[in-house]
């Protein structure tokens, strides 16, 4: 079993900061790609980044410059650093893992952008 644990979300102002984590852990047989996506209120599930084993990141291109990605593989963890917020960011955030075999979810943080 392939537990996703995520961390790091909450409510913060616009133009701050925030660093998403999430950590894999359970029977996994060699992770490919990590990712996350987020889905606002309303709207379909959309992807921010992926990064893979070696460490090449793909950005949609809505988001680019503000946000980061990248994953500790020894820890089978990743990151999402988000700068700049912005209220439209608010989102449930998601974080997946692909594997040989099959795709991993956890279970969402909710990231709030609000004065």
């Amino acid at each position: 079993q392939v537990q996703l644990v995520e961390s790091g979300g909450g409510l913060v102002q616009p133009g701050g900061s925030l660093r998403l984590s999430c950590a894999a852990s359970g029977s996994i047989s060699g992770i490919n790609s990590m990712g996350w996506y987020r889905q606002a209120p309303g709207k379909q599930r959309e992807i921010i980044a992926r990064i893979t084993a070696g460490g090449a990141t793909m950005y949609a291109d809505s988001m680019k410059g503000r946000f980061t990605i990248s994953r500790d593989n020894a820890k089978n963890t990743v990151y999402l650093q988000m700068n700049s917020l912005k209220p439209e960011d608010t989102a449930v955030y998601y974080c997946v893992i692909w594997t040989p075999s099959s795709d991993y979810w956890g279970q969402g943080t909710q990231v709030t952008v609000s004065s």
